[in-house]
């Protein structure tokens, strides 16, 4: 078992870890518990009753959070022509082709998002082995692989998360940041959980959300019934 500090236990101290609590509770105390000093994230885990080895349960895609995540994320973006000149003037932090691709090869990974136009991902699809185990891979699931660039750097600079149920079932995102109003966090929150419930897949048997929580960096798990959310 791992050792935590003195503020993780105090923190844990406010915590009932035998109760489920409701949205606006959650969001209270989520905010209560963090200790770390910075403007800490909150983030959110779901574990659904769905089986991730088989095709027709993957759950993945993206939204904009009504209020945003609190932060700005940094996107790159390859394509040509009119598409890269649109990528530029919607805020990309760098667009290219063929040399932008040479430039993530020999190591350049300071970026949180990746967009390309379908054209490009013959040329991208070279950075699978770079891109793919950090999650920067684009994908058409999550509106990253789109000739509508300009609207895919819009969003991403706007708050848009990605989510995708992991090999234990489990989907964990940011909804924002703990200087957050708790209705702002709520209203995040449930954002995430209407489209979570909307990808519900047909072969899902019995109670779909299994188990839910929230918590800042570093804090506490702070558990929500998840009979409430599905």
């Amino acid at each position: 078992m791992p050792k935590h500090g003195k503020k993780y236990l105090e923190a844990a101290k406010k915590v009932d870890s035998t109760k489920l609590y409701t949205i606006d509770e959650a969001m209270k105390l989520v905010k209560e518990t963090s200790y770390a000093n910075f403007d800490a994230s909150v983030e959110v885990s779901y574990n659904l009753s769905v089986d991730p080895k088989q095709a027709d349960q993957q759950i993945r895609g993206s939204l904009v959070l009504p209020n945003g995540t609190g932060k700005t994320s940094k996107v790159i973006v390859f394509a040509e022509g009119p598409q890269a000149e649109q990528a530029k003037a919607a805020g990309a932090d760098e667009v290219g082709s063929d040399e932008l691709v040479e430039k993530v090869q020999n190591g350049y990974l300071d970026f949180d998002v990746v967009v390309a136009t379908p054209m490009m991902m013959a040329k991208v699809g070279r950075l699978g082995r770079v891109l793919g185990p950090k999650g920067l891979m684009p994908n058409p699931k999550t509106g990253t692989v789109t000739m509508d660039v300009e609207k895919a750097v819009k969003n991403v600079k706007a708050g848009q998360v990605e989510y995708r149920v992991d090999r234990q079932a489990a989907i964990h995102a940011a909804i924002g940041k703990v200087s957050f109003t708790e209705e702002q966090l709520a209203e995040n929150f449930k954002a995430l959980r209407d489209v979570i419930v909307r990808a519900r897949p047909a072969a899902a048997k019995g109670q779909y959300i299994k188990s839910v929580a929230v918590a800042a960096t570093f804090g506490p798990g702070i558990k929500l019934n998840p009979l409430d959310l599905n």
